[in-house]
């Protein structure tokens, strides 16, 4: 099962906004045995995000996307969707009743009484509309509600969360845990790596191809750094995958970098 991030805002691509999505999702998922496939970043262009949508939903992979699902002018997420899924927006029952929930919860902390009516409180209620036949996701922060949809003809999900980490990251967490569990663990992973000194990445290549087709389970990697006031020119190296093959192939890189006289240190 692939999963995959789309991070929506032009906060993000313009600088105003550091990420911090994705290393979090990373860490989701690596603590429940899972992995990252692809990532995407997208401003707030509906155009754009649409196609980029109708695209992903076509697709069988589990999907988080954050951002863009308020009800400020700037907001298209929850439109987008619904477009790629050719269908409208309809404001989803058990999402009113949580955003009510929450207009009664400010209305009590202002010690006042709710008015449901109210031009401001019927406008939140623009961010409980969402494509038909979408679901809710809880959000535990504000208790106003994200959503998510199953991908058209295929296995996959899309779930759709504000961009905020303190609600989003909790959503993501509850998805996982609720929806994903069975999958938790099931294939067993495995890295080693090392620092080659001062090798050129040609060099290494014969010895990369040779472990590759030895091992079928395992990929070999190679990140090559400039080097640093702390460390000199080198080459990350290592393999990745079932780890009953990657001892015996980490064995066989060393085997190999020791025979090209290569200078190397195993990483922590």
């Amino acid at each position: 099962m692939a999963f995959g991030l789309i991070i929506i805002g032009d906060e993000i691509l313009s600088g105003r906004r550091v990420d911090k999505h994705f290393p979090k999702v990373l860490e989701l998922l690596s603590q429940r045995g899972l992995q990252l496939s692809w990532a995407e970043y997208v401003g707030d262009d509906r155009e754009r995000i649409t196609a980029t949508l109708k695209r992903t939903l076509a697709s069988n992979d589990v999907v988080f996307c954050t951002g863009g699902i308020g009800a400020t002018p700037d907001d298209h997420t929850r439109q987008c969707a619904a477009a790629a899924l050719g269908v409208s927006l309809a404001l989803h029952p058990e999402a009113k009743e949580k955003i009510q929930e929450r207009i009664a919860d400010m209305a009590r902390e202002a010690g006042s009484t709710p008015d449901f009516d109210a031009p401001e409180n019927q406008h939140r209620l623009k961010m409980g509309e969402f494509p038909q036949g979408a679901s809710i996701i809880p959000n535990p922060y504000n208790k106003i509600p994200g959503f998510s949809l199953k991908n058209p003809g295929g296995q996959g999900a899309h779930y759709f969360a504000p961009g905020f980490p303190v609600m989003a990251w909790p959503m993501f967490e509850w998805v996982l845990d609720t929806h994903y569990a069975d999958q938790f663990h099931r294939q067993a992973w495995a890295e080693r790596s090392l620092l080659v000194f001062e090798a050129m990445e040609s060099t290494l290549t014969p010895l990369m191809e040779a472990i590759e087709a030895q091992f079928p389970l395992v990929k070999v990697f190679s990140l090559p750094h400039v080097g640093d006031e702390k460390t000199r020119r080198h080459i990350d190296l290592g393999v990745k995958g079932d780890p009953a093959q990657v001892e015996p192939a980490f064995e066989k890189m060393q085997e190999g970098l020791r025979s090209l006289r290569a200078e190397y240190q195993i990483s922590a």
